[in-house]
């Protein structure tokens, strides 16, 4: 059986306190949506924001789209009441604030263990301090249950007082240390948000900078984002017979007992196989998402 790809283009933060913008996300073009219990919702709304995302899960509607819950933190007096939330919902992931070790990834995953319904949860984590960075590879490698990192750079670049430039300088060797932290895991790396959601230039650069580094996609924060980033993040459908092609020129070669091919004369390895393969698998599940 093929393996179910899931895609993460576009993670898209949905403020748990807004019920239009809970419904309305039911029909956007996000990959996955993020409820947020945290920096998006007021204090005086924390709970209100729990019922609402619940309620929204409950009746659900959200076709394909991952669907993750981000919760405040375990030191909040909102977090644990958050996490039961999570933990008896309709959701795929719950996200972290503020991961600093594999501590914080511990306490998530007994709690989770605890309640059986919660058996297919998985555990994403903000990586937005210094000490996250610091412990990416252990926290990427925590538990079973982890499906991703994301980035958090906006609170980041405050812990590292770092200015704003349009080439991230000051943060590629942090975002350099988490994709590779999760490569090296196999999970999900997302890319963190771009703030002026009007400047779409500024968004195509950065986006573009995401993907070439590794990301396997961006968090958003409006809906105006969206086309960009979904755009760039997928495989070309120009290179789809290239792909195809690749695949059984590389085939013959191993029926005929050689180890490459060669195409349009250029080296065919198991790599580039493997490339096309997953490319393809990409632009299936896009296809069926759209």
């Amino acid at each position: 059986m093929d393996k179910i790809i899931k895609l993460y283009r576009s993670v898209l933060y949905m403020p748990g306190a807004n019920t239009r913008a809970l419904d309305k996300a039911r029909n956007l073009r996000a990959d996955a949506i993020i409820f947020d219990l945290e920096d998006a919702v007021a204090v005086s709304e924390k709970d209100i924001a729990r019922e609402n995302v619940a309620q929204s899960l409950r009746v659900g509607g959200y076709a394909k789209k991952s669907l993750i819950i981000r919760i405040n933190g375990l030191d909040t007096d909102w977090g644990l009441s958050d996490l039961k939330m999570v933990a008896n919902s309709d959701c795929d992931a719950v996200l972290i604030p503020k991961v600093d070790s594999k501590k914080d990834i511990f306490l998530v995953e007994k709690f989770l263990d605890s309640i059986p319904l919660a058996k297919n949860v998985k555990i994403w984590a903000m990586i937005e301090t210094p000490d996250g960075i610091i412990n990416a590879s252990e926290i990427s490698q925590a538990s079973k249950r982890m499906g991703g990192l994301v980035m958090g750079t906006n609170d980041l670049q405050k812990e590292l007082n770092t200015r704003f430039t349009s080439s991230r300088l000051p943060l590629i060797t942090s975002l350099s240390l988490c994709i590779l932290a999760a490569k090296s895991a196999g999970i999900m790396c997302i890319d963190g948000v771009y703030n002026a959601f009007k400047d779409d230039v500024g968004l195509l650069s950065e986006t573009e900078q995401g993907r070439d580094l590794g990301f396997d996609g961006k968090t958003v924060i409006h809906p105006l984002q969206l086309d960009i980033v979904n755009k760039i993040f997928a495989p070309s459908v120009d290179e789809k017979e290239l792909y195809i092609r690749q695949i059984d020129a590389f085939d013959e070669a191993i029926n005929e007992g050689k180890g490459v091919a060669v195409l349009d004369g250029k080296i065919v390895e198991n790599l580039h196989v493997e490339i096309a393969k997953r490319n393809l698998g990409l632009m299936t599940a896009i296809e069926e998402l759209e």
